[in-house]
């Protein structure tokens, strides 16, 4: 399913809550693609597994972390090709920016920053609807920015209240954190019951600079135990489930 016109907000309310999301061919193309995949990719927030590294990295604090503060800021840097990072193309067309921006100002879409010395060195940013939370994109300028705007994201969540943290598309890079695989039907069945969950995304903490009470924090996002879910086995899951 395809449309070449200016995305109304209501219209993409809904879509998510079907399970539909948008995409465009690259940053110059006109039209929009609506995406329900065969097969999902989930972070669960109860068996989110931070790595051992990257929970070393945490204990030292690289980062300033804020919530909402620079939107624009993010989702621009995540639609910009990258070259030097192998990234010469992007999905995020000015259709979706701008409904996105708009979803951001409603209330709707939210950010995850980080930064060092005042520059913004990595985040991410998605839409949250009731008890489900739709990870749309990150970047990271250093080293492990993003992943660590993502522990805070899952902690915020989890605090939160809400049940499903959507990844969209399966990424081998997310089975570190224990992703999980799951058949459009199965991802519906989560998706409904998350929608009917209450959950607030400020309860841990208001937009702003997270306070050091709530930094992420490993131990508060206990590692699976024998590590993350191994892709064939998660793979198993998705199929049956179907």
């Amino acid at each position: 399913m395809t449309t070449t016109a200016l995305l109304p907000v209501a219209g993409v309310l809904e879509a998510y809550r079907r399970g539909w999301f948008p995409m465009a061919q690259s940053r110059g193309d006109r039209n929009v693609y609506w995406i329900n995949p065969d097969v999902r990719g989930v972070l669960p927030l109860s068996r989110f597994h931070v790595p051992r590294r990257l929970a070393r990295t945490l204990r030292q604090r690289p980062f300033g972390i804020t919530v909402d503060q620079a939107f624009p800021e993010v989702i621009g840097a995540c639609g910009r090709c990258d070259p030097v990072r192998d990234r010469t193309e992007t999905w995020i067309n000015p259709a979706i920016r701008a409904v996105f921006l708009q979803l951001f100002v409603e209330g709707h879409a939210h950010s995850v920053e980080c930064w060092r010395d005042g520059k913004l060195v990595g985040g991410l940013y998605g839409l949250a609807l009731n008890g489900a939370f739709f990870g749309e994109s990150m970047f990271s300028a250093e080293r492990d920015a993003s992943k660590i705007a993502l522990v805070h994201l899952v902690d915020r969540l989890r605090v939160g209240g809400f049940a499903l943290l959507d990844a969209q598309f399966e990424n081998d890079h997310l089975d570190q954190f224990g992703q999980e695989r799951l058949s459009r039907v199965a991802f519906r069945r989560h998706l409904d019951a998350a929608l009917a969950r209450d959950a607030d995304f400020f309860r841990i903490g208001r937009a702003g600079q997270v306070a050091d009470g709530v930094y992420p924090d490993a131990v508060r996002l206990p590692a699976v135990a024998g590590g993350p879910v191994p892709r064939e086995r998660a793979h198993a899951a998705a199929v049956s489930s179907a």
